[in-house]
């Protein structure tokens, strides 16, 4: 399943993620093992022939399971018809997917970031970025047409880890009485910025970063740009790297 399985993969780390467990009604025993094992019961939905299922998350992962007749044994994996129709995607992306990709997108929506473009663009894309990202600029060259025509609103987290003096060169950004034309000045520049890295960075700019950062390291992703975007079916997913010219409209929508 597309959607945000590829982005799962990844892992979303676990400290984002509180979806609610199934307690309205006593867990049948067999899903009780189960869920003593470390699954977290989110949700039932309907099955046939008899099975009763139950959407899992397991390690930051959807689990379909599907309890026996009997209520004594447990299927664990995804169920087809003799169409080949893949029973347990929906329900798992409605139970599981959909309230892990709201939350993530949330963490995004409160972290500190600096706008490039309009803030009535109908599309928002989240970004995490370095100054010193060369692939970062990449994708802000790339975006230029959507944000120019008031389509796309960039949202650039700032964080540092490219280089040593790539922290205090964020913080610069996110000091600035006026981030947007600071970060505006610095991509444009390409490698002739003139930006500088702030060497006393104030307490506050310095939490702002190091949240930036945490947020980065709970989602355990590893370079930049991470790309965060809602595609046309409303489903988070996630593009690490600047993007082929191909995949931009998937991102930023059409010109």
């Amino acid at each position: 399943m597309p959607r945000l399985r590829h982005l799962l993969t990844l892992s979303l780390g676990a400290a984002l993620l509180h979806l609610p467990s199934v307690q309205a009604e006593e867990l049948p025993a067999a899903i009780k093992q189960i869920e003593a094992k470390g699954a977290k019961i989110v949700g039932q939905f309907d099955a046939p022939d008899g099975l009763r299922g139950y959407a899992a998350q397991y390690q930051n992962r959807g689990m379909a399971l599907y309890l026996t007749p009997d209520g004594k044994h447990v299927l664990l994996g995804n169920l087809y018809d003799e169409k080949g129709n893949d029973l347990s995607s929906e329900p798992l992306q409605k139970l599981v997917y959909a309230p892990m990709s709201k939350e993530v997108w949330g963490k995004m929506e409160a972290s500190n970031w600096i706008a490039d473009g309009s803030k009535d663009a109908p599309r928002v894309v989240y970004l995490f970025s370095d100054p010193n990202c060369p692939y970062c600029n990449m994708f802000w060259e790339q975006a230029r047409p959507w944000v120019k025509a008031g389509k796309v609103q960039l949202r650039h987290i700032m964080v540092g880890i490219i280089r040593e003096d790539s922290p205090g060169k964020s913080a610069a950004l996110l000091a600035a009485k006026d981030p947007q034309k600071a970060l505006q000045d610095h991509e444009s520049a390409g490698k002739g910025s003139s930006l500088k890295p702030l060497k006393d960075v104030p307490p506050a700019v310095q939490a702002k970063l190091a949240a930036n950062m945490q947020l980065m390291d709970d989602l355990e992703l590893q370079a930049t740009p991470a790309i965060f975007y809602m595609d046309d079916k409303g489903e988070l997913q996630q593009q690490q790297g600047a993007p082929a010219p191909e995949k931009l409209v998937k991102i930023l929508g059409p010109k």
